[in-house]
């Protein structure tokens, strides 16, 4: 018997930095969707999925797209990470170097806008709906694609909680959980050897993943991407804590985007940037350590007091997800299903004032989502306000 014509197709990505939490978002798209009689494609490694394939039916085509089952994502979607794979490829923008080789010879500029093959390999799919998952960089590029008329429903991702619109990101609550079980195995160590705990944690232009675990009490100080901090108040606080601690020791969160009195930029891991002109963060931490031990004999009647220094990274964002990443891409999932049965695009999925709902795409390029300062961060301190908690949602610091 012949199979009957499917309504549609729909195709999705994950792109940026893995999160948990995609793989159950992928699997509610693709079971709804297949049972409401759409097909469903896997788009691999992101947007680069989009740039490699080449678009002849007698090509392996493996590397950059796969047809989704029910099979497929029920195996998949109770581990973390994404089994689509990801990248932080952007399309409007690729070095002539990542210039795929089929296409070399349309494309000579040291960077290239690729958007036209992209737009020629959805139709080459015969996809109808994209959903990407992803944080700004890659929702940013899915605002493109709209405006060039493709269909386009956004999921947001990110550890960082920062994507314009919603108050929640796909991914967060995992990496705080993580946090604050990471943070009480280092306190055991600090309380030991009666230190300063020093934790770097994600967080580039927000600091949403050093407030709330502060908040939850794991950590005596944060310092955040949108303050830049006193070095000296810090250290004096930090000793102040540790002093008056029955174990002798105190700790502080510290974004990798964070940044002290006298300094003019980030902390960067090297000079190489990613497709969205970002380069790799990293030793923060390190320096706030090392100046912090040279500043304790001024505030502990000179003598010095040692630094445990530790960078969480991967791991907050490695390993399955907790329940909160479990339920939110499920619901997302079937929100964006909802919208592709009502013909609606352009719109991106939210969870708002702890209501579900979906806002218009370009949100997501029209502002950004930092920590409200005023509200939120005492600057005096160096730590969260504890106060005005009433009708505020689960997780406290949301976009305004």
């Amino acid at each position: 018997m012949a199979t009957s014509k499917p309504k549609g197709v729909i195709g999705i990505l994950t792109g940026g930095g893995d999160v948990p939490g995609l793989n159950p978002a992928i699997r509610a798209v693709t079971i709804r969707a297949l049972r409401e009689g759409y097909e469903v494609i896997g788009i691999r490694r992101g947007w680069k999925g989009m740039i490699e394939l080449i678009r002849d039916k007698k090509v392996d085509n493996s590397h950059c797209y796969e047809m989704l089952t029910e099979e497929r994502v029920n195996r998949a979607f109770r581990t973390g990470g994404t089994f689509l794979h990801t990248s932080r490829t952007n399309p409007s923008k690729v070095k002539l170097d990542d210039i795929p080789i089929h296409i070399k010879d349309k494309y000579t500029k040291d960077v290239n806008d690729l958007t036209p093959e992209v737009l020629k390999n959805l139709d080459f799919l015969g996809i109808d709906y994209l959903i990407p998952i992803g944080g700004d960089d890659t929702l940013s590029y899915g605002v493109r694609l709209y405006k060039e008329g493709v269909r386009v429903i956004a999921i947001p991702k990110t550890m960082d909680n920062d994507v314009p619109g919603t108050d929640y990101c796909i991914g967060f609550s995992t990496c705080i959980t993580r946090t604050i079980s990471m943070t009480d195995i280092l306190r055991t160590s600090a309380g030991s050897h009666e230190r300063i705990l020093v934790m770097e944690v994600f967080g580039r232009y927000a600091g949403f993943t050093a407030m709330l675990p502060t908040m939850a009490g794991v950590a005596n100080r944060c310092v955040i991407p949108e303050h830049k901090f006193d070095i000296e108040l810090l250290t004096k606080l930090l000793v102040e804590d540790r002093n008056g601690h029955p174990s002798r020791y105190s700790s502080v969160m510290v974004s990798e985007g964070a940044t002290f009195e006298g300094m003019d930029k980030m902390v960067y891991s090297g000079t190489e940037v990613d497709a969205y002109g970002h380069a790799k963060l990293g030793g923060i931490g390190e320096l706030v350590s090392e100046r912090i031990k040279s500043l304790t004999p001024n505030y502990n009647k000179g003598k010095t007091i040692n630094i445990i220094n530790q960078k969480l990274g991967y791991l907050v964002r490695g390993g399955e997800p907790d329940a909160i990443d479990s339920i939110v891409p499920m619901a997302f999932g079937n929100l964006a299903l909802d919208l592709i049965l009502k013909g609606i695009h352009g719109r991106l999925v939210v969870l708002k004032n702890g209501r579900y709902d979906n806002m218009p795409i370009d949100v997501v390029t029209s502002s950004k989502k930092v920590v409200n300062l005023p509200r939120y961060y005492n600057t005096e301190r160096l730590r969260p306000f504890y106060k005005s908690f009433e009708m505020l949602p689960l997780f406290i610091m949301t976009s305004e």
